[in-house]
């Protein structure tokens, strides 16, 4: 795969079981990320696994937007990954969380690949009110992994 369009990273002294559970358990994902207030298994499989699907409700200030995601790759305290629409069918983004063990708990790195063709770029950046996503992902992952790192030495 290329390059990331925007990765940030962060050591959580919680094990790396613990911290994926936080990361797959959507009812609680809005508590911790920046962007997405909340996500809900949508379909039969309500469980991390590859194929399973799921939405999401994002905000950036007043606006609101929502996607439809599957899961890519799933693999308990390692790899969370899912590959991002709009409408279910227009590419945004492939988003993943990589998770290595540490001496003190792990090191979380989250990467996200912007998908997009040019309508999507400019549809995208209208609907969100996001004209650089490049920067806003990178400023939103920092903020995530940072209420991440609470959630997970917290509990």
């Amino acid at each position: 795969m290329t390059e990331p369009s925007a990765s940030a990273k962060i050591e959580i002294a919680a094990p790396p079981e613990r911290v994926y559970e936080l990361i797959t358990d959507l009812a609680n994902l809005g508590a911790w990320n920046a962007e997405c207030e909340r996500a809900g298994w949508v379909g039969p499989v309500k469980e991390a696994r590859p194929g399973a699907r799921f939405r999401g409700s994002n905000r950036n200030g007043s606006r609101r937007w929502s996607t439809r995601c599957t899961v890519t790759a799933a693999d308990s305290g390692r790899t969370f990954a899912y590959h991002v629409r709009a409408g279910g069918v227009l590419d945004v983004a492939i988003w993943r969380f990589d998770l290595t063990p540490t001496e003190d708990g792990c090191l979380v790195e989250q990467k996200t690949w912007d998908t997009r063709g040019a309508l999507m770029r400019v549809v995208g950046g209208l609907a969100t009110n996001v004209k650089d996503r490049v920067s806003h992902n990178t400023a939103n992952m920092e903020k995530t992994l940072g209420n991440l790192k609470q959630a997970a030495e917290r509990r």
